[in-house]
């Protein structure tokens, strides 16, 4: 008899999960078409959180407004060689059983359940002096697959700014100066509503995006006044990309510039091209199968999601055209300004 007692398992305890566990914390906000809540446990990623998203307009894209669930727990520290790294090591993507999923081999990983809206990211506690990748890369992953898959919308590697309540759609390769031409933009007064990151509804071509920070190489400060580049520098601190370069992460929250406070309608797009214009329209038109090829091709990712078909449908009815560059940024805003002022040549 003693035998078996000691063989028994042992009862589990009422809640070994924490499923029922009351969160310390919990902050609504409205993103990207959603509502999302997050919470969790402690104070330093409630404030990676507030960092990301605090203070930016509640984008509504029609309709009823879908609401999503990501909790964010501390875990124990990571005890392998990646917690000695002078960065993590990167987010490996995984998938399955409806179940997406990306780890870093270690404590910290990122699981969500597009079909039921939710996300859990537990980041092991020496990860938190990581914050940059804790947020770019768990967080912001998790927040943009739930938004597109919950609503339908194609995920674009692109930027967007707007005026007067249209949007233009900004293509371009790393280097091609998007960020370079987005912060000229907004310190044009264009509107601003996303450098890098794009959810556009295939349909209706309706774009969101979040318009919290702009990430610049150095040189790029040197087209601005020495009054703006003060500001820029107060509203930057430092961060590496997996790649290795470094790059001013900015703010856009700190400064002046306006962001967009409702979703664009997409009126045109405009790949950005590293060939100088050498005295000739910046602007130069492209054909829609041309756009229509480039855009597969930039967009691979894009591309394999339902609504690509639709969205190619669509946007083949707006102008496009190739940037090339001036002697300065801001004559490619001017342009940019002029194209969204005229209504004829957006096709409205």
């Amino acid at each position: 008899m003693g035998d078996n007692r000691r063989l028994a398992l042992a009862a589990p305890p009422p809640d070994p999960f924490g499923e029922r566990h009351r969160p310390a914390w919990c902050e609504r906000l409205q993103l990207l078409g959603g509502r999302f809540d997050f919470e969790g446990d402690s104070p330093a990623l409630l404030r990676l959180v507030r960092a990301a998203y605090a203070g930016l307009p509640a984008h509504r894209l029609g309709g009823a407004v879908p609401h999503y669930r990501v909790r964010l727990l501390t875990g124990a520290a990571s005890r392998s060689r990646a917690s000695q790294r002078d960065e993590p090591w990167p987010v490996q993507p995984l998938a399955g059983a409806g179940i997406l999923c990306g780890t870093t081999g270690s404590a910290t990983f990122v699981a969500l359940t597009p079909g039921q809206r939710a996300a859990l990211i537990v980041v092991a506690r020496n990860m938190l002096r990581h914050a940059y990748h804790v947020r770019y890369e768990l967080l912001e992953f998790a927040v943009y697959v739930l938004a597109a898959r919950g609503q339908g919308l194609l995920p674009l590697h692109a930027a967007c700014l707007g005026r007067n309540g249209a949007g233009v759609l900004l293509v371009g390769a790393s280097g091609s100066g998007k960020s370079t031409l987005v912060l000229q933009g907004l310190l044009g007064g264009l509107d601003f509503l996303a450098e890098d990151s794009v959810l556009v509804s295939p349909q209706d071509l309706l774009a969101t995006g979040i318009p919290t920070f702009l990430h610049l190489c150095r040189d790029s400060l040197g087209f601005v006044t020495t009054a703006q580049r003060r500001a820029l520098l107060r509203a930057a601190t430092v961060i590496r990309r997996r790649s290795g370069v470094e790059k001013l992460e900015i703010d856009v929250r700190c400064l002046k510039g306006r962001t967009a406070a409702t979703p664009l309608p997409i009126r045109a797009v405009v790949f950005l091209s590293r060939r100088s214009a050498r005295g000739a329209r910046l602007l130069q038109p492209l054909p829609a199968s041309v756009m229509l090829h480039r855009l597969a091709a930039s967009q691979r990712y894009a591309a394999m999601q339902p609504g690509w078909g639709t969205f190619c449908r669509q946007l083949s009815r707006l102008p496009a055209y190739e940037l090339r560059r001036g002697s300065h940024p801001q004559e490619a805003v001017e342009t940019l300004r002029n194209l969204l002022s005229d209504n004829r040549e957006l096709g409205r």
